[in-house]
């Protein structure tokens, strides 16, 4: 069988879709192929953070992605009564030369493949072709595909593959057959978007409450998206709850089924009952992440973004990893050429840093600071936050968290870049 490109992505989430545009920068040939008929703006809001938009920015993207984003400007912590634990700027305000946004994920999605039509040609992404399996040998690798109604379609040879294809990876499940399901943290999240009226700075990112008691995570992904000048506004409401009957990222929750712990949140600044109850659908997320791999690169297969390092979603993080991911491989590729060699470079730096971030999230994200101030509080209201816990000690949880994710601010200016 010849070889139909150099790199073969499977998956046109974030990962595959830079990776493509990395590829183009570098003068590689690739094409990825995407399990569903027809790319459409699903999902809810996500952050990028600094160190992934210095990525997109190499790449030309910032403009495109800050006419559909809003910039942050700040992020903010409070206790479950609305009292103001802490508020750092964020982004360029925070000192980056790179500004963070908050987006809704499928209008980041649309910025990215209309990149990837533009620059490669509209034939570079391939829709209705779910990866079921892939092989390999000295001289490339093949992956075999069915259509969406699972009739086989021919397979694709490449000189490497790259699987992007997500937290439910065929090629994962492939390499790793006896690994089971997602790890389920007893956590579900409750998500949803709806135009209402802007709260704190208009930019801000909040974080509410905590586990034991309700935890919401509360954001702007749109500016003025009617004639009353409301926002789009991206909220994940977590709680405890049991072992979930299904892992689907779809399925739709009932009001009934998490507004309990957030009724009566009603704050000078924002009215959580009214924003939650005015949201339609909202969607029901078990909160999952894998345990790290010993490896992700068998001869030249690699795995990338969520199909490698599935992570809890505490720290705004996993887009950004995926496209540091991404961004990486691009650099390596230009260093090696498109060889293994290659795959095993990036494998060696990014699994080490990925599985880092991974641990991390479960144990000491950013909201560790309001876990700190529930459990010391003993739930309370309090009169003086600093009685509570001092600013050193949130700033070095903080600090410790971006130094982990490799976005502390003099730690992303000073680092070369990847690619």
């Amino acid at each position: 069988m010849s070889r139909d490109t150099d790199i073969l992505i499977i998956g046109a989430g974030p990962a595959g879709l830079v990776l493509a545009l990395s590829m183009k920068q570098i003068g590689v040939d690739c094409r990825v192929y995407e399990a569903v008929p027809k790319l459409e703006p699903l999902g809810v809001g996500i952050n990028l953070l600094p160190h992934a938009v210095r990525e997109l920015d190499e790449l030309g993207l910032v403009d495109e992605l800050s006419a559909v984003a809003v910039t942050t400007k700040d992020a903010s912590y409070f206790n479950r009564y609305g009292q103001l634990i802490y508020t750092e700027p964020a982004g360029k305000a925070a000192g980056y030369p790179w500004p963070q946004f908050s987006i809704h994920r499928g209008d980041m999605q649309m910025v990215f493949k209309n990149a990837v039509e533009q620059r490669l040609g509209p034939e570079s992404i391939v829709l209705g072709h779910r990866c079921i399996r892939v092989d390999y040998d000295e001289t490339g690798a093949t992956a075999y595909f069915v259509d969406p109604d699972g009739a086989p379609l021919p397979p694709v040879r490449a000189s490497l593959i790259v699987a992007c294809d997500g937290i439910h990876s065929a090629v994962r499940r492939q390499l790793f057959p006896h690994e089971g399901d997602p790890l389920y943290t007893g956590l579900t999240s409750y998500r949803g978007a709806t135009p209402f009226k802007p709260f704190l700075s208009g930019a801000s990112t909040a974080r509410i409450g905590w586990m034991d008691v309700g935890k919401l995570m509360i954001y702007p992904i749109r500016n003025s998206v009617d004639d009353a000048g409301n926002q789009l506004i991206n909220w994940v409401a977590t709680l405890k709850r049991p072992h979930p009957n299904s892992y689907s990222w779809t399925r739709e929750a009932k009001l009934e089924d998490f507004i309990g712990p957030f009724a009566d949140w009603t704050f000078p600044w924002l009215d959580v009952p009214a924003l939650l109850s005015s949201t339609q659908p909202v969607l029901v997320f078990p909160m999952v992440d894998r345990d790290p791999l010993p490896r992700w690169t068998f001869g030249r297969v690699t795995l990338m973004g969520d199909a490698a390092h599935p992570m809890t979603p505490r720290g705004s993080n996993g887009a950004g990893q995926a496209i540091l991911d991404a961004r990486y491989l691009a650099g390596c590729i230009k260093r090696h050429g498109v060889t293994e060699d290659a795959l095993k470079e990036y494998e060696s730096v990014r699994l080490e840093a990925t599985s880092r971030v991974v641990l991390m999230n479960r144990t000491n994200p950013p909201d560790a600071i309001l876990r700190e101030v529930y459990e010391r509080s003993g739930d309370r209201p309090f009169d003086n936050i600093h009685d509570i816990i001092s600013e050193a000690e949130i700033k070095a949880i903080i600090e410790r968290y971006r130094d982990v994710a490799g976005f502390g601010v003099e730690q992303l200016k000073s680092r070369p870049s990847y690619v």
